[in-house]
């Protein structure tokens, strides 16, 4: 309960001050909170609107999907072998550092706009992190245990389910924990800017008609889908941590 009610204060403050910047600050720039807010409620039951945020979870799904096979699959391989990841290391290193506009110049070259483009951007820009996340798991495994199997002759399988999958299953959620917010923010972004629909083309439809409630508003749900998300994803890594710990 104490919990809930800092975070209802911090909720509360928040309205506050943003009040207060609205009178202060332009109204095109912040819309007061309660024309924002109605906005949200009608968003939250608009048909349109729900397809929109629909188009984007979709992308946001395949693009973490597609990083966590690849990305765990290529860690896997690099942490195994130090001469590959030493070969690979600086491509990844050039990937991560690839801004995000770079890629958006890319996709709209190649496909124009779309759905592939904001998968791509989202996979490109997350898939570094999810590598070296995956190639630190791998070099973290207990070398006495694998040398114990080893000699043991303990099958393949039950040393990649008790010792690799299970010192890889801590960093695999964290590499959840890290991309499932970035991956909202990079759709949202390349959306508004290469995509067909989806709430980045809500937001930049908003701009185009100076609608500064509008976009804050479409802001606002995109914000609580993400959280919602990331909530969801926990809460089963959490149960899948805690089922797998005790076996």
């Amino acid at each position: 309960m104490k919990g809930l009610s800092r975070a209802l204060a911090g909720i509360i403050i928040f309205l506050v001050c943003w009040q207060i910047l609205s009178f202060i600050v332009s109204k095109v720039i912040i819309p007061v909170p309660r024309e924002t807010l109605g906005l949200l409620a009608q968003h939250l039951i608009d048909p349109g609107m729900l397809e929109a945020a629909l188009q984007t979870a979709w992308k946001v799904g395949l693009a973490l999907g597609l990083v966590l096979l690849l990305g765990i699959i290529a860690g896997l391989f690099l942490g195994l072998s130090e001469a590959c990841y030493d070969m690979f290391r600086p491509i990844i290193m050039f990937i991560q550092a690839v801004p995000v506009v770079s890629w958006l110049t890319l996709v709209i070259f190649a496909w124009g706009i779309g759905w592939r483009g904001p998968v791509f951007i989202a996979f490109m820009s997350l898939l570094p992190t999810a590598i070296l996340t995956t190639v630190s798991g791998i070099r973290s495994l207990d070398k006495d245990l694998l040398e114990m199997a080893r000699v043991y002759r303990v099958p393949f399988k039950k040393v990649f389910y008790n010792i690799y999958w299970g010192s890889l299953l801590p960093f695999i959620a964290a590499i959840i924990d890290v991309t499932i917010g970035q991956a909202w923010k990079v759709v949202l972004v390349a959306e508004y800017l290469a995509g067909g629909s989806g709430l980045g083309v809500e937001i930049f439809n908003a701009r185009l008609v100076v609608d500064s409630a509008g976009a804050w508003s479409v802001t606002l749900m995109a914000c609580i889908l993400g959280i919602a998300t990331e909530r969801m994803v926990k809460f089963f890594l959490r149960r899948i941590l805690d089922r797998w710990g005790p076996a």
